[in-house]
């Protein structure tokens, strides 16, 4: 009986993980919508939008050599 309720609380874990995986990349999806509206009504200038880019581009790239030669099994969530 122990066993079971210990499966169908892993169950419940796993599922409550895969909701917040959706909902992450769900509010994902609204992040370049977002940016094109405040690009549109001027609240950040092209300057500050490329800065932006560069900055997630430069971690993505400090991310990957952090990386390099680890054996990593957890799904990359980033792109």
């Amino acid at each position: 009986e122990r066993r079971a309720m210990a499966v169908a609380k892993e169950q419940e874990m796993k599922a409550a993980v895969q909701e917040m995986r959706a909902k992450v990349v769900e509010a994902e999806a609204e992040v370049p919508k977002a940016m094109a509206a405040a690009l549109r009504e001027g609240r950040i200038g092209v300057l500050d939008y490329y800065n932006l880019q560069n900055l997630i581009s430069d971690t993505q790239m400090r991310n990957a050599i952090s990386n390099m030669g680890k054996t990593d099994t957890t799904p990359d969530v980033k792109k």
